[in-house]
């Protein structure tokens, strides 16, 4: 049951305003870095696929996600209630 409340309070932290302005900041510098070394080339060459679109979209949720990770846990730690 403690795991569904990590799980439900972490996708709650998604969307808060607090934690999204670093988040966003995060995933259009590591997601911008990402894309260019992943698909950079097939960009410029004009050889991106639909495949690769989607692979370039999760090259930016996931270090928004990361970032809203640490975020959450730093806050949780922070208010003493520790998750173990």
């Amino acid at each position: 049951m403690r795991h569904r409340n990590i799980v439900q309070g972490y996708l709650s932290s998604l969307f808060d305003h607090k934690l999204m302005p670093t988040a966003f900041k995060v995933a259009l510098f590591i997601g911008s870095l990402l894309f260019t070394i992943n698909h950079g080339w097939a960009l410029l060459t004009g050889h991106m696929t639909s495949e690769r679109w989607i692979s370039g979209i999760l090259t930016y949720i996931v270090p928004y996600m990361v970032s809203i990770h640490g975020q959450y846990l730093g806050r949780k730690i922070h208010l003493g209630n520790k998750i173990k």
